[in-house]
């Protein structure tokens, strides 16, 4: 297992070495973003445009090491810089994915492939015919009363089973 200090300075490199990129393509020194590794659940990473923040998944970085840092770092970053330079525009569109192939030379790719099996908690929940898997978001909105689910076999409603 890789050793997680080790991966955050790899990630540290990789964003300068990126910002380095996007410095000389703008001719402009943009500011080095806050990077922090507290992000919970199935996203790889977020971007935080007001506060120049990238947020990384300590889990998910450590299961994919290299191909984390090489995808996830550009990404977010690519969206702080085209805040920074353009505004506010759409989150993938075409200002973010010129940022992403034209200026960090990497793939313009929205979505991470990583395995978020081990981050990717699930409740079980039976019905009248079978058990489902519920996420979190869907757990906790029955759990407050704001939802209800049915089953669309039988047409029951879900019924949480504690563990």
């Amino acid at each position: 297992m890789p050793d997680l200090r080790i991966l955050k300075l790899q990630a540290q490199r990789q964003l300068k070495q990126s910002l380095v990129l996007a410095n000389q393509f703008f001719n402009k020194e943009f500011t080095i973003p806050v990077m922090n590794f507290e992000l919970r659940g199935q996203k790889a990473g977020v971007a935080y445009l007001q506060q120049n923040e990238i947020r990384l998944n300590p889990v998910l970085l450590v299961e994919n090491g290299t191909a984390f840092i090489q995808q996830v770092v550009p990404h977010e970053l690519a969206h702080l810089l085209v805040y920074q330079q353009f505004g506010h525009v759409q989150p993938h569109g075409k200002e973010w994915q010129m940022m992403m192939e034209q200026v960090l030379g990497v793939p313009a790719e929205i979505y991470h492939q990583f395995s978020t099996a081990t981050v990717a908690k699930q409740f079980s929940y039976q019905c009248d015919c079978q058990t489902h898997l519920l996420s979190v978001r869907r757990h906790n909105a029955i759990q407050c009363n704001q939802r209800s689910y049915i089953c669309r076999n039988c047409k029951q409603p879900l019924r949480f089973l504690p563990t």
